[in-house]
Formats: C-alpha cells, sequence, structure tokens
C-alpha cells in the first residue's frame, strides 16, 4: 500500500534562509580548494613563482619612467610603451623572452624608419595627394606582411615582429599625418620599446633563468626512460598467469601509464626547438647546439609510443588468449620487449649525461632484441599455430608484430642518438676512459705500450647505430 506524502515543499524564504545558511560553509570549501590547487601547481613547478615575482620586478622597473618626473620629462606619455613592452615581451624561458624581445625591437626600429619615409615621400605629393599615398603605403605593407606569416618557417619564430611591423608602421605613418613631430614620435617608441625589451632579457637571464633548451633537453629524455619502464614490465604482465594477475596491484602498474604523455608532446617539443634557438650559450649547450636533433628523436619516440599504446590495448582487453598459446612465443617476446625498454633506458642514461658510452651500451640490448626477433621470425614461419583457432591466436600474433616494429623503432632511436653525440659533441668514449684512474694490475701511464698486453675484438655484427658510432670514434 502506497503512503502518500502530504508534506509541502519549503517555501521561497526557507530556500533562501537554507542558502544563505550553507553559504558559510561553500565558500570555505571554496577557498580551501583554491588555495590547495595554488600550493599544488606552486610544487608542480617552482619556477613559475619566480617567474611571476621577476615579471613584477620588471614591471616595478620599467614603471619609474612613469613616476620619475625627470624621466617622465624625457618620454611623456611613450614611457607607458615600456610597459606594455614588459607585459607582452617577458615569457617563461630565457629563449621566448629573446626571441619576443629581438622581434619587437628589430620590428619597432625597421618599421619606424620606413614609416618616416612613407611620411616624407607622402608630404611631397601635396595635401591632396599625401592621404591617398600614405594610405597606399598602409595597405601595401599590411597586405605583404600579413601575407608573409602565411610561411611556416616565418610563423613559426618571426610572426610577433610581422605583427609589431604592422602596428608600428601605420602607427607612425597615420600619426605624422596630425603631427608634424614625427620623428621624434618614433625614436620615443623605439627608446621605449628597447628599455622595456632590455628589462625583460636581463632580468630573464641574470636571475633564476628557466632555459627553454634544458627543457627539452629532460623533455626528450623523460619520455624514453618512460617507454622504457612499460617495455621492460609488458613481457611479465603480458604473459602473467591468472594467480599473478589476481595477486598484482594497481599502484605498482601505474607506471605502465606514464607513455601515454609522450603521445601529445610534439607541440611542446616544438616550441621548445623554436626558443632554444634564440638562447645563448648555457651549461652544456652551446650556442647553435643542434635542437633539430632532438626533435627528429621526439618524432621517433612518439612512433614507439603509438605502438606501445596498441600494446597496452591488449594488456587491457576481456578477451585473453589461452596461456597454452602464448606460451609458444612467451621467451622470444619477453626477451624483445626486456631488451628494448633496456636500450632506450640507457639511451635516456646518453641523453642526460651527454656522453656516448651508455650508447654503446644500448647497442648490446639492441642486438639482443634483433636477435630475439630473428628467432620469433623463425618460430611464427615453423607453424607452431597449426592446430589452433585462428580467431585465438590473431591478438597473440599481433602483439608479437608490435614488438618486432617496437625493436625497429627502437634501433631508429638509437642512430638518431648516435647522430645527436656526434653533432652536439657528447662526451666520447675514449676522453671517458681516459678520465678512470688504472686499477692495479692494468697498464701504467709511466709504462711504455709495448709491455701492455694488446686485446683483439671480432665483432660478428654491428647495428647501423654502432657503425655510425664506430666511424665517428676513428674520424
Amino acid at each position: 500500500m502506497e503512503i502518500i506524502s502530504h508534506e509541502k515543499p519549503p517555501g521561497l524564504f526557507a530556500r533562501m534562509w537554507l542558502y544563505l545558511k550553507s553559504l558559510p560553509e561553500k565558500s570555505k570549501a571554496n577557498v580551501v580548494e583554491v588555495v590547495n590547487k595554488v600550493i599544488k601547481l606552486g610544487k608542480d613547478d617552482p619556477r613559475r613563482i619566480t617567474h611571476s615575482i621577476k615579471v613584477g620586478l620588471a614591471l616595478t622597473m620599467v614603471s619609474i619612467f612613469y613616476y620619475y618626473q625627470p624621466l617622465y620629462d624625457n618620454f611623456g606619455v611613450s614611457a607607458m610603451w615600456a610597459v606594455m613592452t614588459v607585459v607582452v615581451v617577458f615569457e617563461f624561458s630565457v629563449g621566448a623572452t629573446l626571441g619576443k624581445g629581438l622581434n619587437r625591437g628589430l620590428a619597432t626600429l625597421v618599421a619606424g624608419g620606413l614609416g618616416v619615409g612613407a611620411h616624407h615621400l607622402a608630404s611631397l605629393s601635396g595635401e591632396i595627394g599625401e592621404p591617398i599615398l600614405l594610405g597606399f603605403f598602409v595597405f601595401i605593407q599590411a597586405a605583404a606582411s600579413t601575407f608573409i606569416r602565411f610561411f611556416p618557417t616565418i610563423k613559426a619564430r618571426y610572426d610577433y615582429g610581422l605583427l609589431i611591423f604592422i602596428l608600428t608602421f601605420s602607427l607612425i605613418s597615420v600619426s605624422g599625418f596630425r603631427d608634424d613631430e614625427i620623428l621624434e614620435l618614433a625614436h620615443k617608441r623605439l627608446s621605449t620599446v628597447i628599455i622595456g625589451g632590455s628589462a625583460c632579457i636581463i632580468i630573464s637571464i641574470l636571475i633564476c633563468p628557466v632555459w627553454a633548451g634544458q627543457d627539452l633537453h629532460n623533455l626528450i629524455a623523460t619520455n624514453l626512460e618512460k617507454l622504457g619502464k612499460f617495455l621492460e614490465g609488458f613481457g611479465n604482465e603480458y604473459f602473467k598467469t591468472l594467480e599473478d594477475g589476481e595477486s598484482s596491484n594497481k599502484d605498482e602498474k601505474s607506471f605502465m601509464q606514464e607513455y601515454k604523455s609522450a603521445l601529445n608532446s610534439k607541440s611542446r617539443e616544438e616550441s621548445l626547438a623554436n626558443f632554444a634557438r634564440w638562447e645563448p650559450g648555457h651549461g652544456r649547450f652551446q650556442f647553435r647546439h643542434p635542437w633539430q636533433r632532438y626533435l627528429k628523436i621526439g618524432n621517433l619516440t612518439r612512433q614507439c609510443a603509438y605502438r606501445i599504446d596498441a600494446l597496452n590495448g591488449y594488456l587491457n582487453t576481456e578477451i585473453q588468449a589461452a596461456p597454452e598459446i602464448k606460451s609458444k612465443i612467451q621467451e622470444a617476446c619477453t626477451e624483445m620487449s626486456l631488451e628494448s625498454g633496456r636500450a632506450l633506458k640507457e639511451l635516456t642514461l646518453a641523453i642526460k649525461k651527454t656522453s656516448q658510452q651508455p650508447i654503446t651500451s644500448a647497442d648490446t640490448h639492441i642486438k639482443n632484441a634483433k636477435s630475439a626477433a630473428k628467432n620469433l621470425n623463425t618460430l611464427l614461419k615453423s607453424g607452431i599455430w597449426e592446430d589452433c583457432d585462428l580467431l585465438t591466436v590473431v591478438p597473440v600474433a599481433t602483439v608479437a608484430s608490435l614488438l618486432i616494429d617496437v625493436v625497429n623503432c627502437t634501433e631508429k632511436v638509437a642512430e638518431s642518438a648516435y647522430e645527436l653525440a656526434s653533432a652536439a659533441n657528447f662526451e666520447s668514449i675514449d676522453s671517458a676512459v681516459s678520465t678512470e684512474k688504472p686499477r692495479s694490475g692494468q697498464c701504467g701511464a709511466e709504462k711504455s705500450n709495448a709491455d701492455c698486453p694488446h686485446v683483439v675484438i671480432t665483432v660478428s655484427e654491428l647495428t647501423p647505430a654502432a657503425a655510425m658510432a664506430d666511424r665517428s670514434l676513428k674520424a
């Protein structure tokens, strides 16, 4: 029997009272949530706090030109251009700040000179022809500059400069039509832009600098390391038994999802490489460092990550092949996955230490992975699954095929790492060995070469990456 309730819903004043009564608690919860987000944002990257302080310092410095009367008498209202320059130019990294600052300064200089020249030519045509000619000049430069911005190489590095060029040329040439002091206007604008840009660049470099090149270097190494971690754990995870699967801990497998950040890092890598080209030499990175080589490694890393993402799909699928089917290729697949992961970790170490020695160690793992892939191909051609249902074999065969592709991608990454090491003059193996102290039983430096035993090592097969390293070392 249904019970019908005759209670009336609360009225308008009652609802307002309940809302006002809960308002303090909700406000407190919102404030706590915002504070926690701010703390987390600062902990994730403490450089963000430093950058905020640097921007505030730069704005305070250039504001003196507006507050201090003698300086204001020289620049007047144009001093605000210095403040605006700091707001739009100061970026997180040194490279981004240098790029914007130089773009703005050079664009203002060139556009100011052309604007003065356009005003002078237009003034020669008389009162009737001057506005027509000025409008024609503004149209031509705006249309041409806007079209040039569509070129990818120009847009990547000089897009902001072209925008400032259009703005400054139009401002100088059009303002000169009503203002006779056009040279003074151009001079003040250029001076204040240089002052604001210089303040940004000096503070960005001298106070806790953030180098885009260092960030790119670390990003590439971190992505490789994440892929290596996945591959090292994939074999055991895919070929585990049912009992192992029930006892596995999700927290222990969380590292196998870290590779996904490498799938969407292309835009950040390209931005960092673009900013890094503006930066002067710093730390281990000289001016004109081969930053484009990092992009090549990043592209190959993503290709490998896409195949790893496909492998991860077979880990989480509900339909799993029978253990007896998997067991026939377990040894070869596990070795391919493990050796590829170790090779990627060695390449990570080489990039982090800017040394060629770990890359040589990666060759051994790549050679082992290729040997396992060769054994797997032989095993697959022998017809090990002739008596099995095709639908149950396809997922396992796909995993084997993907692992073979991963081995090939790992070899390509190693080749690109050798190219980077050669172009960036990473520490060679010979120099690394020469810094080590001779151990007991070894030939000392004071002994002649004739007293040292000669050891001949014969290598049956070299990977392309190892061959490239061998040629570079001989050179």
